[in-house]
């Protein structure tokens, strides 16, 4: 009996080294052989915690990136849209129709209703 707890004391004064826990002395106590389902389930665990972590980076990098790109597009847009529009207006069609040649001229009376 006395010679258990002389053997205990020993264990419990041994000090981690770093050569004690590289050599694989740390997996022969008893504190981790009691939990090592435990230890088993926290390492899973914390591997599917950095691969979520690792995808939502990426996607996170995606939604970056396509709303760069939405933001280009729109501008693009709102140029293309303002281009038009200062081509439709009457004064820009009468000086486009007068560089072609086309002989056409705006009606120089208002139209009327023909029926109510």
């Amino acid at each position: 009996m006395n010679q258990k707890k002389q053997s205990h004391k020993k264990k419990k004064n041994r000090r981690f080294t770093v050569l004690y826990f590289l050599s694989g002395g740390i997996l022969k106590e008893e504190f981790v052989i009691k939990h090592t389902h435990m230890i088993v389930l926290i390492v899973i665990l914390l591997f599917l915690l950095i691969s979520n972590r690792y995808i939502c980076l990426l996607k996170l990098r995606e939604i970056g990136r396509l709303e760069e790109e939405l933001r280009d597009v729109k501008n693009q847009a709102v140029a293309i849209s303002s281009e038009l529009t200062g081509s439709n207006r009457l004064s820009e069609i009468e000086e486009m129709i007068k560089k072609q040649g086309l002989g056409l001229e705006s009606a120089q009376t208002p139209p009327y209703i023909l029926y109510k």
